[in-house]
């Protein structure tokens, strides 16, 4: 198995090694943190140089996913653009890319910290999204339970190799960052650690998901 199947609130959810996360019941695919055009924002802001090839990576990436398994929802937790400035620097050909993406299937884009939502691009922009008990919002809540959400770009190691990582309890999952030019935080240390109960299970991505305990209970 490449993919690896969990529930949350009773709800089936399968972690995708891409790091997308697949609802089948509702044929919903949800993405975290693409921070499109990150290399354009750098160049901007005389940050430096990066290549700029990596919003057509991630681009690539989920229009794969999404022919894997023609969803009938699209949810964006957030952080889709590095920043308001970037979606309008978004060059046409990448637009009309998404566009195509788009077409047939309801879209959602969630407001991260990043990004106030763009709203120009098609689809609709909501501060959070419901589907049955689930809540997916871009940061995570004290005390929230069902809740699906993003952000802090989750990644675990096995064997001294980090990955972006999903990491979920009982209560809550948070997604690791789609995007190509994205770090990441370590799930097993303050302040992602402190979020989950000793229950939590890291699911590591790569060309296949690995689940593994993330051995760290709760730090009060």
């Amino acid at each position: 198995m490449t993919t690896h199947a969990f529930t949350l609130a009773g709800v089936p959810l399968t972690a995708l090694p891409s790091g997308a996360l697949w609802l089948a019941e509702t044929r919903t695919l949800v993405v975290s943190d693409l921070h499109l055009c990150k290399a354009e924002r750098f160049a901007r802001k005389g940050r430096g140089m990066l290549p700029p090839y990596e919003t057509r990576d991630t681009l690539a990436r989920l229009d794969e996913d999404i022919q894997l398994y023609d969803p009938a929802c699209v949810v964006c937790l957030g952080d889709s653009f590095d920043d308001v400035e970037a979606i309008e620097a978004m060059p046409d050909n990448e637009r009309l890319w998404l566009t195509r993406m788009q077409a047939g299937r309801e879209w959602i884009w969630i407001a991260g910290n990043h990004d106030a939502g763009p709203v120009e691009l098609g689809g609709d922009y909501l501060a959070e999204y419901k589907v049955g008990p689930l809540v997916f919002r871009h940061i995570a809540e004290d005390g929230a339970v069902a809740e699906v959400s993003g952000h802090y770009h989750p990644k675990h190691s096995i064997s001294g190799q980090s990955r972006p990582a999903f990491v979920y309890d009982e209560n809550r999952l948070i997604m690791p960052a789609f995007g190509t030019y994205t770090g990441g935080m370590y799930a097993n240390r303050a302040p992602l650690v402190q979020m989950f109960s000793a229950a939590a299970i890291a699911v590591l991505t790569g060309p296949r998901c690995l689940a593994v305990p993330l051995k760290a209970a709760r730090r009060r």
